[in-house]
């Protein structure tokens, strides 16, 4: 897979949304396999935008301010995070060099309590529209999710990073894929009502993974001489 990049070119945008009428028409596959098997149940159940409440336990625990009733925070597409673009050169890429454009289509969450940890759970359904340069096969989509307390010094509760595999079979424009985080659990804030402040954000991530650092070999020892 080539380097993806963002395409700050006009032409390139105008071209991705011709691509994206023009295969309207053409028949979609599934979605990609880093997903669980109940992404649809998922989906159909919380439904897009809705904003779930959610209580930790019943019976004697629920005296306990950490398990009252509570709203999940809200989920965002961060700015400028909503488009990855993928074109077939790393500099003075047009128009004419896409191959993939990704988007978001939907979102959905929900957030138990259980023993004083919010066990949020994220699902994101997106969608990559071949362009010109396109054709089938694998391509990696990479997606950040994170939860941030805003304010007027915002923080970054946790932040992860997902690497999707998304294959593109032969005669299709497009394709969806979906992800469910269930990985983002995070401590109830004191007091609770702070999680009012909290949203959850999900976007690509347009900067490529890091190559990990090769381990230096641990120094020999020299043997003394008798």
């Amino acid at each position: 897979m080539k380097r993806a990049g963002r395409v700050d070119s006009a032409a390139l945008i105008a071209a991705a949304l011709v691509i994206g009428v023009g295969m309207s028409g053409c028949s979609s596959s599934g979605s990609s396999s880093a997903l669980g098997t109940d992404a649809s149940s998922f989906f159909d159940r919380l439904g897009f935008g809705a904003k779930p409440k959610t209580s930790g336990t019943t019976g004697a625990e629920a005296a306990n301010p950490d398990q009252q009733e509570f709203d999940c925070p809200n989920i965002e597409i961060r700015q400028g995070a909503s488009t990855l673009t993928v074109a077939a050169k790393d500099s003075e890429a047009n128009a004419a060099d896409l191959r993939y454009q990704g988007s978001i289509v939907r979102t959905a969450r929900e957030c138990p309590l259980r023993d004083g940890i919010v066990n949020l759970r994220v699902g994101v359904e997106g969608r990559i529209v071949l362009g010109p340069l396109g054709g089938p096969g694998e391509i990696t989509v990479p997606l950040r999710m994170a939860v941030v307390h805003e304010g007027p010094e915002p923080k970054t509760i946790l932040t992860k990073l997902y690497q999707i595999p998304v294959t593109i079979p032969p005669n299709e424009g497009r394709v969806n894929f979906t992800k469910i985080a269930d990985d983002m659990g995070f401590p109830m804030p004191k007091p609770p009502g702070l999680i009012d402040e909290y949203v959850i954000y999900v976007g690509f991530d347009q900067m490529p993974p890091s190559e990990p650092k090769a381990k230096k070999p641990p120094p020999q020892r020299q043997r003394r001489k008798g």
